[in-house]
């Protein structure tokens, strides 16, 4: 089965909790799956995984991979890998996440990698996140939002993923601004404007317990279209 990537429309889009409740589902319907976020940054967790958004999905996906494999490369600082690279001297490590990558594949059935704040997201110079998914060889999944702007996120992300022949799996909205679109006008535009499928859309969720997170997922997407 295939890896999937899933990536946003824009930074703090919920992409962290998309792939919580995609594991918390896929896991239950008995696969065995795997989380990985090749660039974390922000304030490091005084125990265990560095990056908090590591301990939701690893915790959603019942994983406890090395920390060198699910999130290689950690910048105390809330940046772009680039800009950490300027800023801390620390220069972002193609390889070792492509090999980790590789490791991680071989360790479960699918694996789910989260990027890192939007698709253009600057890794290196002319190196992008786009750059990071064509390396991988896997299709992505483009998780965006209900506000309005969000069309032409969603359009611009695509248009990139297609510049860079990434397969694309689909588009989940994630619901949860409260002045937004209306979901079915929303899935019918970017159907027609996109050709893109939309795997479903999740409401705002308060209760991020692993039980609440299958009931909601599996009600709300797609995933036979998602996992075939």
């Amino acid at each position: 089965m295939k890896s999937l990537f899933i990536t946003g429309t824009d930074t703090d889009v919920g992409k962290t909790y998309i792939i919580a409740g995609l594991a918390v589902v896929i896991r239950k319907m008995g696969i065995d799956v795997g989380v990985m976020k090749p660039f974390a940054a922000g304030k490091a967790q005084k125990k265990g995984y560095k990056s908090k958004d590591i301990v939701i999905i690893s915790k959603a996906a019942q994983a406890c991979d090395p920390e060198s494999l699910v999130n290689p490369q950690f910048f105390p600082i809330a940046a772009s890998p680039y800009t950490a690279w300027k800023n801390l001297k620390t220069k972002p490590k193609i390889s070792t996440i492509l090999s980790s990558f590789k490791k991680l594949s071989k360790l479960h059935d699918i694996l789910l990698v989260e990027g890192m704040g939007g698709i253009m997201t600057p890794i290196l110079k002319d190196y992008y996140i786009t750059n990071l998914i064509k390396e991988m060889k896997i299709p992505a999944v483009i998780v965006t939002r209900s506000k309005i702007g969000t069309v032409n996120h969603t359009i611009m992300t695509v248009k990139m993923c297609e510049k860079y022949k990434i397969p694309i799996k689909g588009i989940i909205i994630n619901d949860f601004d409260s002045n937004g679109y209306k979901i079915k006008e929303l899935t019918r535009d970017f159907k027609s404007l996109t050709n893109v499928p939309v795997l479903g859309s999740i409401p705002f969720i308060t209760n991020f317990t692993n039980n609440s997170l299958y009931r909601i997922f599996k009600k709300s997407l797609n995933f036979k279209l998602l996992l075939r």
